[in-house]
């Protein structure tokens, strides 16, 4: 029996957006291991008679020694697990869980980059020094002999391959972590108080503060309009907003925090619009492909992996990022013409259809696993 290892930050967000993948394979005949840190819901994975290890990895930056923790972690289970195949998923596994894979001589490894996230959309010197030191890192990781890279849109691809990272044999672009249709039904729009809606963890790049100034802006002249930011906060990401000032906020009375939510489609469901304004590394952002199957206009900013999913003014409008002033007049536009939602709204959800379902990205990632068995 082939055995498939899934290495991931966190278990939840595994279960988020890997369970698919992984139920997929259990059913032809594999056996799934997830690799991840303590704490992070890995206990959910025995529900789905997944086994887990647990590794040290420390988010943000971290620091030399703890990667080379993880290196020799990683590598010490693969030498005892002996894997078929390694599927590494965001920055540190694919760094570390590549350059272990070569050394434990792993047969096969597959790399997704979901979005070139915190490090690569910073802003200033420091930021370029470290953006040049990841990719050197990911030049040096990325050197297994029998590898794919998955991608979600076609910047991040380009990116790699503009800059020799990997051959364009390697790489592979599959929309991002797809959507279950029966699982986000299209429904018509409730009655009741227009309502805009950002769906996100509370982190300061999914553009939560440009949401809360488009707010107030709105609110001057549609005080009856509602606006709601559904999301915990990340207390281990360095863009996590704070409890007190998402507190503030609400007690201000221009938007709702309702906190971190079990029942998406249930707020997509009495949502009218859905906003994320996010200025940071987007593969494709997982809450727009739900919003657009529930059959929901979207707003979102013209940046990689948003622009994959959104074709402004046919599927979603698209603005500029760090632009709460141009989120209000999109919000305005949206809010006060019900037949641009419903055509929007329509059209996004044929497009997610035909090319984000979650049915197609598990077909099109186990051809790429079989190319690598092959």
């Amino acid at each position: 029996m082939k055995n498939i290892f899934f290495v991931v930050n966190e278990a939840w967000f595994f279960l988020s957006h890997r369970l698919p993948l992984a139920l997929e394979a259990q059913k032809q005949g594999y056996q799934v291991k997830v690799i991840c840190r303590q704490n992070s819901e890995e206990e959910r994975l025995k529900e789905y008679d997944i086994e887990y290890k647990l590794v040290d990895i420390e988010r943000g930056s971290g620091g030399l020694i703890s990667e080379l923790r993880l290196l020799l972690q990683l590598y010490k289970i693969y030498r005892s697990d002996r894997p078929d195949l390694v599927h590494h998923i965001t920055s540190k596994p694919v760094i570390c869980g590549t350059i272990a894979a070569r050394l434990a001589s792993v047969p096969a490894v597959v790399n997704a980059i979901p979005g070139r996230g915190f490090v690569a959309n910073r802003r200033g010197f420091v930021a370029r020094i470290r953006k040049f030191l990841v990719n050197s890192l990911y030049k040096f990781a990325l050197a297994h002999k029998n590898m794919a890279v998955v991608f979600q849109n076609r910047d991040d691809a380009n990116e790699f391959l503009d800059g020799g990272l990997i051959h364009s044999s390697e790489a592979h672009l599959i929309r991002g972590a797809g959507v279950d249709l029966d699982d986000y039904p299209c429904l018509p729009e409730v009655s009741g108080p227009l309502t805009f809606s950002l769906i996100s963890r509370m982190l300061k790049d999914k553009g939560v503060r440009e949401f809360v100034e488009a707010a107030g802006i709105i609110k001057r002249a549609h005080p009856d309009w509602v606006f709601q930011l559904v999301g915990g906060v990340d207390k281990g990401n360095p863009s996590s907003l704070d409890e007190e000032t998402l507190r503030n906020w609400d007690e201000a009375g221009v938007i709702n925090w309702l906190g971190h939510s079990d029942s998406i489609a249930e707020v997509l469901h009495h949502s009218h619009v859905v906003c994320l304004p996010s200025y940071g590394g987007e593969g494709i952002p997982k809450v727009l492909l739900e919003a657009t199957a529930s059959g929901r206009a979207i707003i979102t900013t013209d940046i990689p992996g948003c622009r994959e999913l959104v074709r402004d003014g046919a599927t979603g409008l698209l603005i500029p990022p760090r632009n709460s002033n141009a989120l209000a007049d999109a919000m305005m536009t949206l809010g006060t013409d019900e037949k641009l939602r419903a055509r929007l709204s329509v059209s996004a959800r044929e497009r997610t259809k035909a090319l984000f379902s979650v049915q197609d990205v598990v077909r099109d990632t186990f051809l790429v696993y079989e190319g690598l068995f092959s």
